[in-house]
């Protein structure tokens, strides 16, 4: 502090208070990134987004952290669409002030359970497999909230938090993003959700994949390490203060110098493992309201079942797996020319579009894509076209119901009827002729 005032004291001009107030609210920590910066960097490697799109961008995230109590805010990247993009933020907002949120889904959940109640609507007696429940805001993979919008300059949006469901289901289907978020997902096995939920799980899993950071970056803290492991796994980090660095050489040459610093999503759809399989305690009274055969079936289950793990976090990306002798990472310097200034750069190549730099102190993450994963196969099979409407009915195409006896006599005589009245009348006009004729002679 005291260097700082120093340093304004020796300016040669007059400054006034608010500029000595200006000062100090620069040098303080502020939610906005630097994205001029970073996109500084990515343009070394040839990747980024033009120059007047990334300052748009910039005002728009600054727009973004006036508007909302964020702690932490990052430019995650853009997702390209069939109608319209997705420029995405990754916020994290300040201790306590999700909590609203939360409470207004409870209260949701509450009124419609009373709703249904009310109804008083036979119930079924068959219970499907346990639901796996989504993980909490600030863990997992709703550790961070995402805001997106479809261009710099209009209103954001967050996009809701990720079901295990909406990612299971999300590995198996491709589908292409139209721009509107709540546009239906048509796909099989069904998406449950919109694109939205489309969006947010697809987000999840190109965060846990591809997030990545120098060696040493992150480390665990002292504080509640023992706890951390008995549930199986650290899953919080913070800056180390002691890291020097790497040279970008040994960023290239080795990827055992990189680290995954976002958690590894498990085939369940969770980071963190959820026991379907749980003990309720069941008061005496609900005891014997249980019937015999649902209580057979629960001793036919197995107690315990194998959990599902993952990587731990801050794993080497040298240990990622390959696709069909494809490599998961490709790492290069930004020029060859003069190494000594140049950048270390990472593309992934499960997903196509994302980037990473380091200059062996600082780094940064970027995605520019489809939101598609790479497959070998690359072709997936359309889906049948929907079911065309009935033809339009008309009175030249219906069909008509047959006469009966009456209808068909009536009929008749309506025609012999018409017949001799024509007749009748081409009679008359014959008279009427020769008449004519005779006085002509």
């Amino acid at each position: 502090m005291k260097s700082e005032i120093l340093e304004i004291l020796n300016f040669s001009t007059p400054l006034l208070v608010s500029d000595i107030l200006m000062y100090f609210s620069l040098k303080a920590e502020t939610p906005l990134p630097n994205i001029m910066e970073s996109a500084f960097y990515f343009e070394q490697a040839g990747v980024g987004l033009s120059t007047d799109e990334t300052y748009r961008i910039f005002l728009a995230l600054k727009q973004l952290t006036d508007t909302q109590p964020i702690h932490t805010c990052r430019f995650w990247g853009k997702i390209l669409g069939l109608e319209m993009n997705y420029i995405v933020a990754e916020v994290e907002f300040r201790e306590g002030e999700d909590e609203e949120e939360i409470e207004e889904e409870d209260n949701i959940e509450e009124s419609e359970a009373d709703e249904d109640e009310e109804d008083e609507l036979p119930k079924s007696s068959y219970k499907g497999p346990q639901v796996i429940p989504k993980e909490d805001n600030r863990t997992g993979a709703n550790k961070y909230t995402y805001f997106v919008c479809n261009e710099p300059g209009r209103p954001w949006v967050s996009l809701p938090s990720v079901t295990p469901a909406q990612i299971v289901i999300a590995r198996k289907i491709k589908k292409y993003f139209t721009g509107r978020l709540d546009a239906p997902i048509r796909s099989y096995p069904p998406f449950p959700g919109n694109e939205s939920n489309y969006l947010r799980a697809q987000i999840a899993r190109i965060s846990a994949g591809t997030h990545i950071s120098p060696l040493g970056f992150y480390h665990f803290g002292e504080e509640g390490e023992e706890e951390e492991e008995v549930e199986g796994g650290q899953d919080n980090y913070e800056k180390n203060p002691d890291f020097e660095g790497i040279r970008v050489t040994e960023l290239v040459e080795s990827l055992s110098n990189w680290v995954h610093h976002v958690q590894h999503i498990l085939p369940q759809g969770r980071c963190n493992w959820f026991n379907p399989i749980q003990k309720s305690e069941v008061g005496e009274e609900e005891e014997d309201e249980v019937e015999e055969e649902e209580v057979e079936e629960k001793r036919e289950e197995p107690d315990n079942i194998e959990p599902e793990m993952g990587p731990p976090l801050l794993t080497p990306i040298s240990e990622d797996l390959e696709i069909q002798n494809t490599p998961p990472w490709t790492a290069q310097l930004s020029s060859n020319l003069i190494p000594q200034y140049a950048i270390a750069f990472l593309r992934s190549n499960l997903w196509l579009g994302a980037y990473v730099f380091s200059d062996g102190k600082k780094f940064e993450n970027l995605y520019i894509g489809w939101g598609h994963k790479y497959s070998p196969d690359n072709y997936t099979p359309p889906l049948p076209p929907l079911v065309q409407p009935e033809y339009p009915r008309g009175i030249d195409i219906m069909e008509i119901d047959d006469p009966t006896v009456d209808e068909e006599q009536a009929f008749q005589v309506a025609q012999e009827k018409a017949l001799f009245e024509s007749e009748k009348i081409e009679e008359t006009e014959e008279e009427e002729d020769d008449d004519d004729e005779d006085e002509d002679d």
